[in-house]
C-alpha cells in the first residue's frame, strides 16, 4: 500500500532546490545560464533524477525556463516582467497598508521587527543577499497585515522572480543607509495611521524599485 512513498528522496529534492535557489538569488548562476543535469548531479552528489525534479520545481516557480531541444536555463527577467511584478507588488502591499488598523498585534509587530532586522543588516559593505532577504521581509510583512495566506503566497511567488536581479540591485546601489531611511519613512507613516500618505509613499518606493531593477538587468555581470 505504501511501497511508493519515499520521504528521504523528496527531502533530497528539496535540499537541491534550496541550493539552486540560493545560487540563483546570490547571482552565482546568471540569467540565461544552462542548468545541466549531469554536472549538477556530480557537483551536488545526487542522482540525475533528483536534479531533474528540482529543476522542474524551479520552472514552476518561474526561476528557470524549459525550452524544447535546449533544456533548462535560468530565467531571464525582461523589462515587461519587471513592470508587471512592481504593479502586482503595489496591489498586494497597499492592501496590507490599508489593513493596518484591522490587523492583529502580532502582524503589526512583525512589520516593526522586519524593519529593525533590515536596519541592523543594512550596513556599509553588507552582503547583498542578506540585504535582499531582510529587505523583502519588510514588504512581506506588509502583505501579511491582510491576514491572507494566499496573498502572502502570491507575494512570495512574485518576489521570487524579482530576486533573480535583486541581489545585483543592492550590489549596484551601495546605498544601505538611504534604503533604511526610505523604509523607515514607510513604517512611520503606518504607525501614525496616515494610510493614504503611506500608500502614496509605497507607490513612489516601488517606482524606484522598478527603475533599479531595470538598471540591474541592463547591466552586464562583472
Amino acid at each position: 500500500m505504501y511501497e511508493r512513498l519515499r520521504v528521504d528522496r523528496s527531502t533530497t529534492v528539496d535540499r537541491v532546490v534550496d541550493a539552486l535557489r540560493s545560487a540563483l538569488f546570490a547571482g552565482d548562476l546568471e540569467p540565461g545560464t544552462p542548468l545541466r543535469e549531469q554536472p549538477l548531479a556530480e557537483a551536488l552528489g545526487v542522482a540525475r533524477s533528483t536534479v531533474r525534479e528540482a529543476m522542474t520545481m524551479l520552472v514552476t516557480e518561474g526561476l528557470a525556463i524549459r525550452e524544447p531541444n535546449k533544456g533548462v536555463s535560468v530565467a531571464i527577467l525582461h523589462p515587461a516582467a519587471v513592470a508587471d511584478i512592481c504593479n502586482a507588488r503595489f496591489v498586494l502591499e497597499s492592501a496590507g497598508v490599508r489593513a493596518w488598523f484591522d490587523a492583529d498585534d502580532d502582524a503589526r509587530e512583525q512589520v516593526r521587527t522586519a524593519m529593525r532586522t533590515f536596519a541592523a543588516t543594512a550596513q556599509d559593505g553588507a552582503d547583498p543577499e542578506a540585504m535582499t532577504e531582510t529587505h523583502l521581509a519588510i514588504h512581506r510583512s506588509l502583505v501579511a497585515l491582510t491576514g491572507s495566506e494566499r496573498l502572502i503566497a502570491t507575494q512570495d511567488s512574485i518576489t521570487g522572480e524579482a530576486r533573480l536581479a535583486l541581489a545585483r540591485v543592492d550590489a549596484l546601489r551601495q546605498d544601505a543607509r538611504q534604503q533604511v531611511a526610505s523604509h523607515r519613512k514607510l513604517i512611520r507613516l503606518l504607525e501614525r495611521g496616515e494610510l493614504d500618505e503611506c500608500v502614496e509613499e509605497l507607490r513612489r518606493h516601488l517606482a524606484g524599485a522598478e527603475e533599479s531593477l531595470l538598471e540591474a538587468i541592463a547591466t552586464p555581470p562583472t
